[in-house]
């Protein structure tokens, strides 16, 4: 049941949908044009389609509208200069140079924009055969441009009539990774899982949610239709969105010592029962995203109240017969409560009237929007060796326009130079683990699907059976292409070959030449990231520190209008704790990708992995502690939790100033910290609750001060006899 699920659920998912999008878009000019006998034509309005259908996706429509009117204009501009010089070697070489390199720097701006440069390479690179006349290459522009704009209509047509339907998909995507989230966080109630794995596992999920949470809030919070009182559905998605980060927040927050918890009750066998609990919890997530991206009214399958009470009785029952302390397990059940509340409520929206739910949170919901404008003062700023962007742009450039004019000078096969240079473009990424393993996947996917191609090359000979498996083909393959890219590529490679048999070739030469092209190509990328100014991690992942450490210093510092009586703003609880997100992901990637680099490029990892778990474990318990004094009284608040909270702050400031920091973001400790009147200072459980939060905070930020100290220390010194070396030589 549960796979037939998984199953249905990708055929509803936005995967799907897209491949469904860009088949038809790609499929239906070529039947047309070969039934009144002209496939060749078909094919270049294919082309202009599917180039303009790699550039559509997910996020606000005027945003997808612009990417695609983009990739056509800039996709033109590449076709007539490239054929117009496509006649001299020389000419070529340099216009491949500064078109890739020019479109590669588009990535300075969005992924978007990144995706609308490298589909104007690939219009360059299908181009540098000089096979077409001038009259020719006019016409040629114009079926292009017809697949362009034919897909355009098809693609904004969609969003008319169903505006919310990829807001559902991706919103469904984004409540998937956050139940996947929780998940392993269900894996510190198992004593058999290895906790440093798990936590790294954690923070690479973590990437995950928030990239898919900002494409929610492109979709959600950029289009004014959504948020408008009149749209129900689209009010309605919008505050499932904001219930769910909210959730995602309170899940951060459950962050406790779980060593010491196993050791206190795991011999009861008391920690499975809340695995259980919480696997629970992520099963009914799914549910929820099940029927939203089925678009249909979720409703819950279990009776969670009834398991917490459960639980509780069974931490009772504990507490009395062993006669031990079971606070930090009732604090666990508390936010367990929290979670499932966040649950109710969702279900509680599906049968009440949208207009009937207050929508105080929704009315500054723009400002959450990360603001990805196109300035050029931005693109100016990164033509320099300090951007990796800049150094990957001038590699594409090098590699590209230098193999091109190799391989010419060698008098290789015009085909084989295409296919050589398309793998190059496709694998060839700013870092290195990323190329490695697109490398390693784009050639099993091009050898296994080689020899599918010439199975049903030889096995089947009628054109129709033929064509409808071209068709299931590129299906396929487009709908895998951001799921699994390996099994994108299988499939994408029959397609070829089905393609070229019926334009006439011989499909297994070609089949042949391209396995070889695509180990060429895929050779030549790999030592390109080695050799042509290549982008190490170990030497820029500081950044990364400095900007995590800022955002955590200034998501716990709110504590101090707390702690001076003052109220807690939500917009501004918000956007700080969504700082804290955005950073603790870039830092997590940052991380993942020092992981893949080669060996001897991995100098820091050990102390970069510890500063990683630690700021983890720092951020859950500041969304734990912030929670827990907003709730407090002030009368439970006392001088020792000023005197912690200073500690705790000029710890994390200490280790904000031993990191090198740019000029446009200057950090300015706050000293400003509250009073408390002399007097009798009450001691209650809230009291003592938030003691203990703030001596865990003042302990973790003192470590993390020095695992900073450390990593600095250890690059200062590996960086002088460097500078040494360089003034003595």
């Amino acid at each position: 049941m549960h796979r037939t699920k998984e199953i249905s659920n990708f055929f509803y998912s936005q995967y799907f949908s897209e491949g469904l999008k860009i088949t038809f878009g790609c499929i239906v000019p070529v039947l047309i044009c070969a039934y009144f006998g002209d496939f060749h034509i078909g094919t270049f309005i294919s082309l202009g389609a599917l180039l303009v259908g790699m550039s559509d996706t997910p996020g606000a429509p005027s945003h997808r509208r612009l990417g695609m009117l983009s990739t056509a204009g800039l996709s033109m501009a590449s076709f007539v200069i490239i054929t117009s010089i496509n006649h001299w070697v020389s000419l070529t070489t340099i216009g491949i140079a500064l078109l890739s390199f020019s479109f590669s720097m588009l990535a300075v701006f969005n992924a978007r924009a990144a995706t609308v440069g490298s589909m104007s390479t690939l219009m360059m690179l299908i181009n540098i055969r000089s096979d077409v006349s001038g009259e020719e290459q006019w016409m040629y522009l114009l079926y292009i441009t017809i697949g362009a704009c034919w897909y355009m209509v098809i693609s904004m047509s969609l969003i008319h009539f169903r505006p919310y339907r990829v807001a559902q998909q991706e919103l469904s995507e984004s409540i998937r990774h956050v139940a996947n989230y929780i998940r392993l966080k269900a894996n510190f109630y198992d004593s058999r899982i290895d906790f440093n794995e798990n936590y790294l596992k954690l923070i690479e999920k973590q990437v995950e949610v928030h990239a898919h949470q900002e494409t929610v809030r492109d979709i959600l919070f950029r289009s004014k239709r959504s948020i408008k009182d009149t749209t129900k559905i689209g009010r309605f998605l919008t505050l499932i969105f904001s219930d769910m980060v909210d959730l995602f927040e309170q899940s951060m927050s459950t962050q406790y010592d779980y060593n010491a918890i196993h050791k206190a009750y795991g011999a009861s066998g008391i920690m499975l029962q809340f695995k259980n609990v919480v696997l629970k919890i992520t099963t009914e997530m799914d549910n929820i995203a099940f029927a939203i991206n089925a678009n249909r009214i979720p409703k819950s399958i279990y009776n969670l109240d009834q398991d917490i009470t459960a639980l509780k009785q069974a931490v009772d029952k504990l507490e009395k017969e062993e006669k031990i302390n079971t606070m930090p397990l009732k604090k666990i059940i508390i936010n367990i409560r929290t979670i499932v509340k966040y649950l109710d409520s969702i279900y509680s929206y599906s049968a009440s009237k949208i207009s009937e739910i207050p929508k105080q949170e929704l009315d500054s919901a723009s400002q959450f929007i990360t603001r990805d404008q196109i300035d050029w003062k931005k693109f100016r700023s990164n033509l320099s060796f300090e951007s990796s962007v800049f150094r990957h742009a001038l590699r594409m450039a090098i590699v590209l326009s230098g193999t091109y004019l190799t391989l010419n000078l060698i008098n290789f096969n015009q085909y084989g130079i295409y296919w050589t240079l398309l793998t190059i473009m496709v694998i060839l990424k700013p870092g290195f683990g990323l190329t490695q393993k697109r490398n390693v996947q784009r050639l099993i996917g091009t050898l296994l699907g080689g020899v599918i191609g010439a199975v049903v090359l030889i096995t089947i000979q009628d054109e129709t059976i033929r064509f409808i498996l071209l068709i299931f083909f590129f299906l396929t393959a487009y709908s895998m292409f951001r799921v699994n890219y390996i099994v994108a590529v299988l499939f994408m490679t029959p397609y070829v070959l089905i393609m070229l048999s019926f334009n006439g070739m011989n499909t297994f030469e070609m089949a042949q030449e391209r396995i070889v092209d695509t180990f060429l190509g895929g050779a030549i990328a790999f030592l390109s990231n080695y050799l042509i100014f290549p982008n190490w991690e170990n030497s820029q992942f500081r950044s990364s520190m400095r900007a995590l450490l800022v955002a955590n210093y200034r998501y716990i510092a709110q504590a101090i209008d707390l702690l001076a009586g003052k109220e807690l703003s939500i917009t501004e609880y918000k956007l700080a704790r969504k700082e804290v997100y955005i950073c603790s992901a870039n830092m997590g990637s940052t991380f993942q990708r020092m992981l893949t680099e080669p060996k001897w490029q991995q100098k820091y990892t050990k102390d970069v992995n510890r500063f990683v778990i630690l700021s983890h474990i720092f951020s859950s318990y500041s969304a734990n502690l912030l929670a827990q004094v907003d709730e407090a009284n002030q009368e439970a608040f006392n001088n020792n939790h000023v005197k912690l909270l200073k500690k705790t702050l000029n710890e994390l400031e200490k280790a904000i100033l031993i990191l090198p920091q740019n000029d446009a973001d200057i950090f300015v400790g706050n000293k400003d910290f509250p009073e408390r009147k002399e007097g009798p200072e009450i001691e209650d459980e809230n009291s003592n609750l938030i003691t203990e939060q703030l001596q865990f905070l003042s302990k973790i930020s003192g470590d993390l001060s020095k695992v900073t100290q450390q990593i600095t220390s250890t690059v200062e010194a590996e960086i002088k006899p460097t500078l040494s070396q360089v003034q003595h030589g």
